[in-house]
């Protein structure tokens, strides 16, 4: 049997048992397969880096493991995984041992896993708390890449190793010091004030690599037909393990310092203010480190970012992945006094985010044609549960997508599912091949019509149904249409969206203002009330901004920030219409691609027709007051043209609030410090912006600073 099937048994045994119930000798053979297959699986993530399950399915075979051993002390064998913390390090380094071994973490799955662990620490403190004193918890994102120690002697990076088994890791100096992020020599001290750069420091993080840069690189090794990676941690592992560091010099790697090892001379007392002395020094610390009294802050702060981890835009959006937050006692007198169990430390626990990937078989790839045309494949899956959802549908996003990670039909395959986002398949798990996978090729012709050929735009990944009459092409369109960041029409959703097409009520956009009460009380599940509600909805929409219909009408190319780009320089739709290519590529943020999209949609008579129907119909098509930007010269001269960063959380504006304001004057604002940042705008817990704003001079400003700026 191969490594999946043995899991794929476990797991079914996993489900109709109860592990700590088992007698003594059921216990031991059950425990004697799970460390086999649990030491297998260990193996491939952490020395291979080629794992054929998700975490969370490995999560399930070490707890049992954990299960069986605490209900049976007799099967705790020294050598069980249990015991361990990740495999065994790679032969083709030099092994360097560590000086304390690098633990792994307990995990914490939700609110109330959380409480028992601060309440055990509580009792574990009791003689050394007084009355009603509860001990701050420091917490931090729990970075999705490869643990490293960095250690300085006398200021000088002199070693570097990863983690390897915790006691052993992997001697990769060469490669870490291609890694710009990290500093190959300290100041002498972090501020005047500061103690001495300790005569040998351990550094100890996260290498890791933003989402932005992995795609880019997998897009570069694509185009050179090389192995792709999976995602972005195997791919800082890949790169970090290189035995050539010209080729780790040409990774975007980066780095994350989260904690101090073993140590000479004085040092801050508390994990808060190690990391903070650690940024001073120059090494990178994440933006998002918090310091709590509460622990029931500390949960609302593990909910925020459950919620937010997979935002792609705004305030809490991450280019890096995240699969936790780490929650740590701060006071590091209080650590020593917690201790530790074998291989985690009592003192800190991993808040693990709901299950996000999960393994299984890919039954069949079909196309799916969108709004504008576009075709994508999409997979039909064995229903598998990731995160408490069941899924059976994910996105192959295009042909080449497909055909890089050579995916089959048939496939044992690796899905992942982020937030609200469509479920994707990530890469087939070749391990598990038998041999009976079918290759998959695009059809020459759309589903909905045999007789449109599909044509691949040159330069584009995507094929297109060109028919006109396409009606999938439609129902589609009319979704998108009445969806809430277009014109936000309550009731009508994907169901009613391809409902009244086929009822043959609305084959056109016009068509959805002409709707009566009679037309609707025909239709399945609906009554008076209903039909009177969505006319309701209908009417509503015919006051939408202007940049609402213009995102709503589904022209290629055009999301809701173009749209807002776009109204910003045209008043009207009918002076929209007569719009060349360069009026257009004139607009900031406008590319060609786009503005050559918005002329080709307007030369169409069609479309044309479709826009004056909808104005007749009492649709707005005029941009608003709101929509209107203020004239260069009423904006104030101290902000108009000038780029802003904000960092920090400020006094009385959220960060939108700040941004809405800055722009409104005529500034720019960017998430990043450049040379082409005017201002650095700080509140309270600045993160490495502020350091990076310093050491280029850039002016920094407090909020009243930046309320001056507008007001001037």
């Amino acid at each position: 049997m191969t490594l999946v099937d043995d899991t794929r048994a476990l797991q079914r045994v996993l489900r109709k048992t109860d592990v700590a119930a088992l007698p003594l000798d059921d216990a031991e053979n059950l425990a004697d397969r799970l460390r086999e297959v649990v030491r297998a699986h260990a193996r491939r993530y952490y020395v291979q880096d080629a794992p054929v399950i998700s975490d969370a399915e490995y999560d399930q075979l070490f707890q049992a493991l954990q299960q069986l051993e605490a209900a049976h002390p007799s099967l705790r064998h020294p050598d069980s995984p249990t015991h361990r913390v990740g495999g065994e390090p790679l032969d083709r380094f030099e092994k360097v041992r560590h000086r304390e071994p690098m633990l792994s973490l307990s995990n914490a799955f939700d609110a109330d896993d959380v409480r028992a662990w601060y309440d055990r620490c509580l009792r574990g403190l009791a003689d050394r708390l007084d009355e009603g004193e509860r001990p701050a918890v420091t917490v931090e994102l729990k970075i999705d890449g490869v643990a490293v120690a960095v250690t300085y002697e006398e200021g000088r990076m002199r070693v570097a190793a990863t983690r390897g088994d915790g006691e052993v890791g992997e001697n990769v100096t060469r490669n870490v010091r291609t890694i710009h992020s990290i500093p190959l020599r300290l100041p002498a001290r972090a501020t005047d004030d500061a103690p001495m750069v300790p005569e040998r420091l351990e550094v100890r993080g996260e290498v890791y690599m933003r989402e932005s840069e992995f795609d880019a690189l997998n897009a570069r090794l694509g185009e050179a037909e090389e192995k792709l990676f999976a995602n972005p941690r195997n791919a800082a592992a890949g790169s970090l393990r290189q035995l050539d560091p010209s080729v780790t010099a040409q990774r975007p790697l980066r780095f994350f310092a989260y904690g101090i090892g073993p140590t000479t001379g004085s040092l801050p007392s508390s994990q808060f203010e190690q990391l903070q002395w650690l940024r001073r020094l120059g090494l990178p610390v994440n933006d998002h480190v918090e310091r709590f009294d509460d622990i029931e802050a500390v949960i609302a702060f593990c909910e925020h970012w459950t919620a937010h981890r997979d935002d792609t835009a705004g305030e809490w959006a991450l280019d890096y992945e995240i699969d936790g937050v780490v929650l740590k006692i701060d006071d590091l007198a209080f650590q020593d006094a917690l201790g530790a169990i074998s291989n985690a430390p009592r003192w800190a626990v991993a808040y693990k985010f709901p299950a996000r990937e999960a393994t299984t078989r890919l039954n069949d790839i079909f196309i799916n044609v969108g709004r504008t045309g576009a075709v994508k494949p999409e997979a039909a899956l064995e229903p598998v549960e990731i995160g408490g959802v069941t899924v059976s549908q994910a996105t192959l996003h295009n042909e080449d997508y497909i055909l890089q990670r050579d995916i089959r039909i048939g496939d044992t395959v690796v899905v992942k599912r982020a937030g609200d986002v469509i479920p994707q398949v990530i890469k087939p798990v070749v391990e598990a091949r038998t041999g009976d996978e079918q290759p998959w090729a695009m059809p020459a012709h759309c589903p909905c019509s045999v007789h449109s050929e599909l044509v691949r735009l040159p330069e584009e990944a995507d094929y297109y149904c060109v028919d006109a009459e396409c009606p999938t092409q439609f129902k589609r369109l009319l979704e998108h249409f009445a969806s809430r960041g277009a014109m936000d029409i309550e009731g009508l959703g994907e169901k009613l969206a391809r409902a009244l097409p086929e009822a043959g009520l609305v084959e056109h956009l016009p068509d959805l203002y002409r709707l009566t009460e009679d037309d609707l009380v025909h239709l399945d599940g609906f009554a008076e009330k209903r039909a009177q509600n969505l006319l309701a909805a209908i009417d509503a929409s015919r006051s939408r901004p202007l940049s609402r219909l213009l995102f709503g009408l589904g022209i290629r190319h055009v999301g809701q920030d173009a749209a807002e780009r776009i109204v910003g320089a045209f008043a009207s739709l009918a002076a929209l219409a007569e719009a060349t290519v360069e009026d257009l590529e004139a607009i900031d943020g406008i590319g060609p691609i786009t503005a050559e999209s918005v002329v080709d949609w307007f030369r169409l008579e069609d479309n044309r027709h479709i826009v004056e129907q909808l104005r007749d119909l009492g649709v707005n098509t005029e941009r608003t007051e709101a929509e209107t930007p203020p004239a260069p010269e009423e904006a104030p001269s101290a902000v108009l043209d000038k780029t802003f960063v904000l960092t920090g959380s400020l006094p009385s504006m959220t960060r939108s609030e700040a941004k809405r304001r800055i722009k409104q004057a005529g500034g720019t604002v960017t998430s990043s410090v450049s040379g082409n940042t005017d201002y650095l705008v700080a509140g309270e817990n600045p993160g490495s912006k502020f350091d990076d704003a310093q050491e280029r001079g850039i002016p920094i400003l407090s909020e009243d600073d930046l309320l001056a700026l507008l007001d001037a």
